[in-house]
Parts: structure tokens; sequence; C-alpha cells
């Protein structure tokens, strides 16, 4: 059991894209962009660029900022605070990844968030997923597997929205909370990479994000 340890470090972090390479490159491009304070801009493919390599970066990305506000609230969400994962009272998530655990389980949100996590780190890790190297190619499946984890990655945002929102307005980081999410979202609307019935928990927080922004 990981619950000991998880306060102090959290998730693993996700090895950081090494420097030189063209993925931190283009990590740069994404973070000067976004410095801009345009988003729709920000999330755009680069100019001649690999959209697999592009939408691969900004996974890695969202995996670390996800990873970074949720260690912010791990405190608050225990196994009796949040004993299902869930994103208010009509949404329900269970915990399958196809291999170790076929059949979803139901769980509670910081055993969930775990899971997913670890599943998450895993996939990343995969060179054969996610080549780091130059010149290697992206799997056939690659987009697939990208939109499996960008869905699983949103029921973290949509369980800290419903869940914990107060406990991250105590520790004023919902300016943080707020830009992250609107760029995660506005990242998978430019390549359309989440179904829009898998963004329902938050479809009011999406529409008031995204009007502000027309």
């Amino acid at each position: 059991m990981s619950f000991l340890f998880r306060s102090s470090k959290t998730f693993k972090p996700k090895k950081n894209i090494p420097e030189g390479s063209h993925q931190y490159e283009l990590l740069k491009h994404a973070e000067a962009t976004l410095g801009s304070g345009n988003l729709r801009q920000a999330v755009m493919l680069p100019e001649g660029e690999d959209l697999n390599e592009w939408i691969a970066v900004n996974t890695v990305d969202f995996f670390n900022q996800i990873n970074m506000l949720y260690g912010t609230i791990t405190e608050f969400c225990t196994e009796a605070s949040c004993p299902v994962m869930s994103a208010g009272p009509r949404y329900e998530y269970h915990w399958a990844d196809g291999t170790n655990i076929k059949k979803p389980i139901k769980c509670s949100a910081p055993k969930y968030i775990d899971y997913l996590m670890t599943w998450v780190q895993d996939q990343l890790d995969d060179e054969t997923l996610f080549p780091s190297k130059i010149g290697v190619p992206f799997p056939k499946n690659f987009m697939s597997v990208a939109k499996t984890i960008l869905k699983r990655l949103f029921r973290v945002y949509a369980h800290i929205y419903h869940q914990h929102f107060d406990s991250v307005m105590q520790l004023q980081e919902e300016a943080h909370l707020n830009t992250s999410f609107k760029h995660f979202i506005f990242f998978v609307q430019e390549f359309n990479l989440i179904d829009r019935r898998e963004l329902a928990p938050l479809q009011e927080l999406i529409e008031k994000l995204g009007s502000k922004d027309r």
C-alpha cells in the first residue's frame, strides 16, 4: 500500500523531457505561448510540427500539472472523505486498466487516483508508446492511447472541482487550478481528444471558461 507516503511525495514525478531534445524545444514553445495569455493560440499545433509529438509533449505536461494540483489536496482526499471516486452525485468512476484489473472495481478516490496516476506514468515511461528519441516513430495506436490517458486525467480535475474546491480556495490555488484546467480543455477541444459525454461533469464550467475567450 502506498498511502503512507502519498501526502509527502504524492506520485513519482514524470521523468523530465531531456534538455536539448526536440520535445524539450516544443515544451519551451508551449510555455512561451502560454505566457502570452492566449490559451486558444497556445494549444494550436506549431507550424511544421508533428501532431503526435505535440500531443505527447502536452500529455506529459498535463500529467505533471495534475500531479502537482492533486498533491496540494491529498490530505483532504481520504478513504473517509471520498469513499468512492466521484464528480458530484451523478458521476461515479470505477477503475480498470484492462491488464491487471480487467473488471471495473469500485474504490475510494485516493485509491482510484493512485491507480490512475501509476497507470499513466507507466504509459509515459514506455518508449514504444511515447518515444523520446528523435526519429523513433510513434505507434499506430498512439492517438487512442493519448485519448484514454487524457480522458482519465480529466476525471481528476472533475473530482477536485466537485469534491475539493473549498480546500483549493482555502489554499488560494483556484487561479492555478482554473488556468491549468482551461489550458487542458482548450487543448482537448482543439484536437477533439475527449468525447463530449465524458466532459459532462464539468460542462457548465467548460462553457463559462470558453465564453470568456470569445
